[in-house]
């Protein structure tokens, strides 16, 4: 059907649930899916009712990886162009957190897509890995580089040169996911547990991504420089003023995200 949704976007109370809708191509992500992504997630970014997003495919694949038809014939000049890749960059700009909530295979751009979001939970299912060695290309959305922060050089070494897939339990084991749920229960979990943060300080939770984030991308010294300038500027909001009043009057901080 040429109308139907690529994204699947539900809201529970203060938390988005967006669903890849590709099942006939087990979500492969081509360019007009990452696009209107991306879009979704910005939008609803902008929302102050959002806290927070989970991201999710469906029981048989969170996303099998890139859209190999739609890219086979191009030419490097062609995807640099296009910007083949460059609506990867953009998830990184989304200011609440994303948690991925992955079931079955998880591959290529789809595994460069769950290591960008901020949290994984999978099911029993899942199956990770690049794959791309098999068509004679390299990982190109980041996938080198996240699998080695997040894993070490050796194991990212075997699954860009030698395909190796990861199951959910050697993953958890790894710490390239947060944790690991019966497949009934990985898409619930990743609710609660986007619920659970979406219902803390808005700004706290925006500046402690950030925090997290960059301490990948910068030098222990720079990063404990920018988390203590972040530390301070809290100290100008009114959320910060609740919580410590609430926590001295022994009740619930009620936040407003300033």
């Amino acid at each position: 059907m040429p109308n139907t949704p690529l994204i699947l976007t539900e809201i529970h109370e203060r938390v988005a649930l967006l669903r890849l809708n590709r099942p006939e191509a087990m979500n492969a992500l081509n360019t007009p899916l990452m696009v209107e992504l991306m879009d979704t997630l910005e939008k609803l970014d902008a929302d102050p009712a959002i806290g927070a997003f989970v991201l999710t495919g469906d029981g048989r694949a969170f996303a099998a990886g890139a859209d190999i038809k739609e890219m086979a014939e191009s030419s490097s000049i062609e995807l640099l162009l296009k910007g083949h890749i460059s609506p990867f960059d953009r998830i990184k700009k989304i200011s609440k957190p994303v948690i991925a909530a992955v079931s079955g295979w998880c591959l290529g751009g789809g595994n460069e897509l769950a290591l960008s979001c901020d949290l994984i939970v999978a099911s029993e299912t899942a199956r990770f890995g690049q794959p791309e060695i098999n068509l004679g290309v390299i990982p190109g959305a980041g996938g080198t580089q996240r699998l080695t922060r997040t894993l070490g050089k050796a194991l990212a070494m075997e699954m860009v040169l030698n395909n190796r897939t990861l199951t959910a339990e050697e993953a958890l084991r790894f710490g390239l996911v947060n944790r690991v749920v019966p497949v009934e229960r990985y898409l619930d979990e990743a609710l609660v547990l986007a619920a659970e943060i979406a219902a803390r300080a808005p700004l706290a939770v925006r500046l402690g991504k950030e925090a997290v984030n960059r301490a990948l991308e910068t030098h222990l010294a720079d990063g404990i420089a920018e988390e203590r300038q972040a530390f301070y500027f809290l100290f100008a909001s009114e959320d910060q003023k609740e919580g410590m009043r609430a926590f001295s009057e022994k009740r619930r901080p009620k936040w407003t995200g300033r």
